[in-house]
C-alpha cells in the first residue's frame, strides 16, 4: 500500500492567508497523487477546491488544532505530514505538532522543510543570529518580550520603528510608529498575537526598495529563482497591500544576482526543501541591502509567481520534499525543460492589491506593515503601461473620489495611492516631485506618466491609425478611449476594425519561447503579432471567473468555476477560461482546456469569443462579477448559456422581483423601490421603523443596513452610490432564516436539503453560523420553502443554478431574495450532501438528453455540518464587527459530525471551558445569554491573561468601542445571543472525533 501522507491545509480565508493557499493545496494533493500516494487532508475551509473529494482521499473539515489533528493521525495512521502547503497555519500547527511530541509518537516524518528550519526562519531572534552568522544584514533590531523593552529601543534608536511579531501572518499585530503612545499600544497587541510572545522591534528603513525572490532549492542543495518581483511602493507598506511588478524593472545586473546570491546563500544555511520567499530592502542610492525576513513556504508571492512564470512552484514544491531532485523533475508546462531550469519572462506582470474600503467607508484607509488587503488581480502585458492599465480595469470597482489632500494619500500612502498619482500628474505636478515624497522610483512614475499623457493626447488629438494603435499598447479600452473622446464606444470598436489594429494573443512558457511549449495559457495584447492558434473546433465553453477575492465574493466562486470546467470536459465540451485572480485554481494552466489570464470585461470577453468561435458562455458560476456583465454580453449577441437577461433582471430588480412573487402567491416582506433619496424618504413615511435599506446590485449586502429612524436612513442615503439606485425599503421583520440551493430545468426543481441560520433575520446570510441539513424547522415550514422553490422557478422558466432565502417569522414563510447564479454555500451543500449541484446545472446548462432532474433520489445526509464565518478583525481593528445586515466576515469554516451539537462543539474548540475559568469570559448583553460571567470591570479584566471571550451585543455608542478595544486584544468577541447560546451548549460535546466527508474513502481507513 503506498505511503500515506497528511497533508494541512491553511483555513478558512482571513486577510494575509486567502485562495493563494487553496491553489497551491491543490496543487500538492495532487502531486502527491500523481506519484502513488495516499493523501490525507485536514482543512476546514469549505469553500475550496482542495477539500474536494477528486483532490484528496480522504477529507476531514476539522479544526487546525493539536488535538484535532492528532485524533486524525490515530484514526487514520499516515507514514508523513506535509504542512508547507498550508501557509502560517500550517507552519505553526506544525511546530505545535513537533512541541507536543507528535511526530516521535506517531512515527512521522515532516516532508519538506524541517521543524528546526521553520523556527529558525519564523522565530524572529533565531533568524537574527543566523543573519549575524552568514554576514547577511538585517535592519537594527532587537528582539523583545515587553512594551519596556521596546521603550528602551526607541530610546537608543529614536522613531520611526517598525514592529514584526513573530509566527504571524500577513504583518499581523505590527506596524510603523512615530510616537511612543502608539509604540505602546501596537508592541502589546503584537506579543499578543505571536503565539511565542516574540516581537522584533527595528530601525525603519522606510523608503528603501523592497525586492521578492521566490526561490526553490532540493534535498541536494540545487537553488533556482523562479521569479523576482520589485514592489512599486517602497519598504513600508506590506508587500501584500503593495502594487508589484515582475521581473524587477529597475535593478541592475549586478544588483540582481546580488540578491540572488544572498537568496540562495540564506535558504541554504536554512537547509529548506521546496519553495521559499525572501524579502529584501535595497537601498537606492548604493549597493546595501538589507534581508527584511525569509518564509520557508509557499506564500501569496508564490501563487503570484507561479502564475506570472507558468512554474508550478508548489507542485514541483511537493515533489522536492518526497525526494526528487529539480534536475529530474520534467516542468510540465513546457514538457521538455527540467524544473532547474530558471524561467525567463518576454513580458511583464503588474499585481494589484483589491481592499474592502468599498464596504468599509469608516475603516483607516492607511497602509503599512500590517496588510489589510483581501485579494489582488494580477495583468500580463507586452508593456508596463498596458499592464498597469490592464490590473486597475480588473479590480471590478469604481474608483472612488479622491477625498481631502491628494498629498496626502501618496506621503502617508493609502489605498488610493496609484489614483492620487495619476491625479496630481494630470494637473502638473512633475515626476520629480512625486518621487521626492514617495521615494517611488522615477522609472515607475514615468510609466504612470505616460498613460496620463497619453489620455491628453487622445483628448486632444485626431483619433488617426497611430494613435489607435499606440493608445491600445498603452493599456487603454474601447470604453475609456470612447469616454474621453466624448463618442460611443462601438463607434470606437468599428474604427479600430477599420485600422486592423486587433488584439494578438501570447503564450505564457516560462521560458520567453527559446524553447517549444505545449501550453494553453494565454494573454491578450496589441504589441507584437498573434502566436495562439483557436483550440481545435469543437463544443467551445467559455466560463467567467469572479475576478479578485473580496468580502462577499470568496474562493467559493472559484470553486463553482472550476467544477463547471470539470463537468463539461467530461460531456466532451472544449473549455476556455477567462479570469485575473492569480490566487486560484482556475487560473492554474491545467485546469481548462484555455486559459486567458485578462480582465474581465466586455471587450475582451468578445475577442475571445470571437478568435476562439465559442458556442456557450457561463455567468452563473463567476459570482455577481458575472451577472453584471450579462447584459452588455447579450447586447453584443454573445451566445449565453441559461435564462435570458430579462429572467435574471426579474430576479435581481427588486420591483419586478416582488410584481413576480406577488402573481403566484408567494409572500414577500413589505417593501418599496425607490430611486432617489426623495422618494425613499417619502416611502418610509408609509412604514414604521426599523426598515432594511438595500442598495441594487451589490456584493454581500454592500451599503445593506438596518434604520431605525429617518436621521439613520438619511445617513444611510447619503452614503449610497448612485449607480446602486434604485434602493428597496423593506419593512425590518424579526424570524429565524433559511436558504436553498438548487438545480432547476425549468420545471423541475432539485433541492438536497434546506440550510437553517442560527442568528436571526437581519444578519447578514454570509456573516450567519449555518446547519446543514435543517435541525428545527418544522415539516410544514419546509414543504412550504420547497413549494415556494418550485413555484418561482417555474414562473420564469429557470434554468441552472439558484439560491433563495427565506425568513420563518410565527410559521409564515417569505421570500427574501433570489440569486440567480451559484451561490457562497453551493460547495457545502454539494460537499455535505455528496451530490454535484454545479454538476446538474451543467447537464441542464447545455441541455444534455441523458439525465433529467426527475431521476435524482433525495441524498440520504447522514452527517450534521455547521457553517460558521470567520472574520478579519485583525486586520481592520478600529471597526466594530458587530453583526448586521451589511456581510464583514472574509471566509468561511464547516465543521462535520455525526450530530449538530459535535460539529457545533468542533467550531467553538479552540476557545475555552467558561466554567472551569471564572475570569475567561465577560457577559455584558441586555438579552439572556446563558453561561458563566467574570465579575471584573470591563477595562481590568481586557488587562488579565485568562481573558478570552466577550459577550456584548449593546447597541449605544459605548458598546462599539468596547467591542473594539476587545478585538484589539486578541479577544474572541460575540455579538448576537444566539451565536454566545451556541458556543456555551457546544462546551457540553467531544470535538475530537473525527469526521471524514461524505464520500471520503472512509472504508479504507484503518
Amino acid at each position: 500500500m503506498p505511503k500515506k501522507v497528511l497533508v494541512i491545509g491553511s483555513g478558512p480565508i482571513v486577510i494575509g492567508q486567502a485562495a493563494e493557499f487553496d491553489y497551491s493545496g491543490t496543487q500538492g494533493c495532487l502531486a502527491l497523487k500523481e506519484e502513488g500516494h495516499e493523501v490525507i487532508l485536514v482543512n476546514n475551509n469549505p469553500a475550496t477546491i482542495m477539500t474536494d473529494n477528486e483532490i484528496a482521499d480522504h477529507v476531514y473539515c476539522e479544526p487546525l488544532t493539536v488535538q484535532s489533528v492528532e485524533a486524525i493521525i490515530k484514526k487514520e495512521k499516515p507514514d508523513a505530514v506535509l504542512a508547507g502547503l498550508g501557509g502560517q497555519t500550517g507552519l505553526n500547527l506544525a511546530v505545535e505538532m513537533n512541541k507536543h511530541d507528535l511526530f516521535t509518537k506517531y512515527n512521522l516524518e515532516l516532508l519538506g522543510t524541517s521543524v528546526a528550519s521553520i523556527q529558525q526562519g519564523e522565530d524572529r531572534e533565531l533568524f537574527r543570529e543566523l543573519m549575524d552568522e552568514l554576514k547577511q544584514p538585517v535592519p537594527e533590531s532587537e528582539v523583545i518580550a515587553s512594551v519596556e523593552e521596546a521603550l528602551k529601543f526607541t530610546e537608543h534608536y529614536g522613531y520611526p520603528v517598525i514592529s514584526r511579531p513573530a509566527y504571524t501572518l500577513g504583518g499581523r499585530g505590527g506596524g510603523i510608529v512615530d510616537n511612543e503612545e502608539e509604540l505602546k499600544e501596537l508592541i502589546a497587541n503584537g506579543l499578543k498575537a505571536s503565539p511565542i510572545g516574540q516581537v522584533i522591534i527595528e530601525k525603519s528603513i522606510a523608503g528603501f526598495k523592497e525586492v521578492e525572490y521566490e526561490v526553490m532549492r532540493d534535498a541536494n542543495g540545487t537553488c533556482i529563482s523562479v521569479c523576482n518581483m520589485e514592489n512599486f511602493d517602497p519598504v513600508g507598506v506590506h508587500t501584500g497591500d503593495s502594487i508589484v511588478v515582475a521581473p524587477s524593472q529597475t535593478l541592475t545586473d549586478q544588483e540582481y544576482q546580488m540578491l540572488r546570491t544572498a537568496a540562495f546563500t540564506i535558504i541554504s544555511a536554512l537547509d529548506v526543501v521546496g519553495g521559499c520567499n525572501v524579502q529584501f530592502a535595497l537601498d537606492p542610492y548604493s549597493k546595501k541591502y538589507y534581508v527584511i525576513e525569509v518564509n520557508p513556504r509557499v506564500s501569496r508571492s508564490s501563487a503570484l509567481a507561479s502564475k506570472a512564470t507558468g512554474y508550478p512552484i508548489a507542485k514541483m514544491a511537493t515533489k522536492l520534499a518526497l525526494g526528487f531532485t529539480l534536475d529530474e523533475l520534467i516542468n510540465p508546462l513546457t514538457g521538455t525543460t527540467y524544473a532547474s531550469f530558471e524561467p525567463a519572462l518576454d513580458y511583464v506582470v503588474v499585481k494589484f492589491p483589491r481592499w474592502p474600503f468599498d464596504k468599509f467607508s469608516h475603516a483607516d484607509r492607511k497602509l503599512g506593515t500590517k496588510m489589510k488587503a483581501t485579494g489582488e488581480v494580477m495583468a500580463i502585458d507586452r508593456t508596463l503601461e498596458g499592464a498597469f492599465q490592464k490590473a486597475v480595469a480588473s479590480l471590478d470597482q469604481t474608483i472612488p473620489e479622491l477625498a481631502g489632500s491628494l498629498e496626502e494619500h501618496i506621503t502617508k500612502p493609502t489605498d488610493l495611492r496609484y489614483f492620487a498619482i495619476v491625479e496630481l500628474l494630470k494637473k502638473g505636478t512633475s515626476v520629480k516631485e512625486i518621487h521626492d515624497k514617495t521615494a517611488i522610483d522615477l522609472f515607475f512614475l514615468q510609466v504612470v506618466a505616460n498613460i496620463v499623457q497619453m489620455e491628453k493626447t487622445l483628448q486632444s488629438h485626431e483619433l488617426d491609425l497611430k494613435l489607435m494603435k499606440t493608445a491600445k499598447i498603452h493599456g487603454f479600452t474601447d470604453q475609456k478611449i470612447a469616454a474621453l473622446k466624448g463618442i460611443d464606444e462601438a463607434e470606437v470598436k468599428k474604427l479600430r476594425t477599420q485600422y486592423g489594429v486587433t488584439p494578438s494573443y501570447k503564450m505564457v512558457d516560462t521560458c520567453a519561447a527559446e524553447f517549444e511549449a505545449a501550453t494553453n495559457y494565454v494573454y491578450t495584447t496589441y504589441a507584437g503579432i498573434n502566436e495562439i492558434e483557436p483550440l481545435p473546433t469543437n463544443k467551445k465553453a467559455l466560463i467567467i471567473g469572479s475576478g479578485p477575492i473580496r468580502i462577499g465574493q470568496g474562493v467559493e466562486f472559484d470553486y463553482s468555476a472550476v467544477k463547471a470546467i470539470q463537468s463539461l470536459q467530461k460531456l466532451g465540451w472544449t473549455t476556455v477560461m477567462i479570469n485575473n485572480n492569480p490566487e486560484t485554481v482556475s487560473t492554474d494552466y491545467t485546469t481548462a482546456d484555455r486559459l486567458y489570464f485578462d480582465p474581465i470585461n466586455k471587450e475582451v470577453i468578445e475577442s475571445i469569443v470571437e478568435h476562439e468561435g465559442i458556442d456557450l458562455v457561463f455567468t452563473q458560476f463567476g459570482g455577481q462579477t458575472a451577472i453584471n456583465i450579462a447584459e452588455e454580453l447579450a447586447e453584443a449577441d454573445i451566445p449565453l448559456a441559461g435564462v435570458s437577461v430579462d429572467t435574471i433582471e426579474q430576479l435581481e430588480d427588486r420591483e419586478q422581483f416582488y410584481s413576480v412573487l406577488q402573481s403566484i402567491d408567494v409572500p414577500h416582506i413589505p417593501g418599496e423601490m425607490c430611486h432617489t433619496m426623495r422618494e425613499a424618504l417619502e416611502a418610509a413615511e408609509s412604514y414604521q421603523y426599523p426598515l432594511l435599506c438595500r442598495p441594487s446590485y451589490v456584493i454581500g449586502g454592500q451599503g445593506m443596513v438596518k434604520v431605525e429612524n429617518e436621521e439613520q436612513l438619511k445617513a444611510a442615503l447619503e452614503q449610497t452610490d448612485a449607480r446602486h439606485y434604485p434602493i428597496v425599503l423593506d419593512q425590518f421583520m424579526t424570524g429565524s432564516e433559511a436558504e436553498v440551493d438548487l438545480a432547476a430545468d425549468g420545471k423541475n426543481v432539485f433541492i438536497p436539503e434546506i440550510m437553517e441560520h442560527v442568528e436571526p433575520a437581519g444578519v447578514h446570510s454570509g456573516d450567519s453560523m449555518a446547519l446543514f441539513p435543517s435541525q428545527s424547522l418544522s415539516s410544514a415550514v419546509k414543504a412550504k420553502i420547497k413549494e415556494y422553490a418550485q413555484k418561482i422557478v417555474q414562473k420564469v422558466n429557470y434554468q441552472g443554478l439558484m439560491n433563495i432565502q427565506f425568513l420563518i417569522a410565527e410559521d409564515t414563510v417569505y421570500v427574501l431574495e433570489v440569486n440567480p447564479r451559484a451561490s457562497r454555500t453551493v460547495p457545502i451543500i454539494s460537499k455535505v450532501s455528496d451530490v454535484s449541484l454545479i454538476d446538474l446545472a451543467v447537464k441542464v446548462l447545455v441541455k444534455d438528453q441523458v439525465s433529467s432532474l426527475k431521476d435524482i433520489a433525495q441524498p440520504l445526509i447522514q452527517k450534521a455540518a455547521v457553517k460558521y464565518p470567520l472574520f478579519s478583525s485583525h486586520a481592520l481593528p478600529e471597526l466594530d464587527h458587530k453583526l448586521g445586515a451589511n456581510m464583514l466576515s472574509t471566509g468561511e469554516g464547516m465543521c462535520l459530525a455525526d450530530t449538530a451539537d459535535e460539529a457545533m462543539a468542533k467550531v467553538f474548540e479552540h476557545l475555552p471551558n467558561l466554567y472551569e475559568n471564572e475570569h475567561a469570559c465577560l457577559i455584558e448583553s441586555t438579552r439572556f445569554v446563558k453561561g458563566q460571567s467574570s465579575d471584573v470591570k470591563f477595562t481590568e479584566w481586557l488587562e488579565l491573561k485568562e481573558a478570552k471571550v466577550y459577550m456584548n451585543d449593546g447597541n449605544k455608542e459605548e458598546d462599539s468601542l468596547k467591542r473594539i478595544q476587545a478585538l484589539k486584544a486578541g479577544v474572541t468577541v460575540f455579538t448576537q445571543a444566539t451565536t454566545f447560546n451556541a458556543y456555551v451548549d457546544s462546551l457540553a460535546y467531544d470535538p475530537y472525533q473525527p469526521t471524514p466527508l461524505p464520500g471520503s474513502k472512509e472504508k479504507e481507513c484503518v
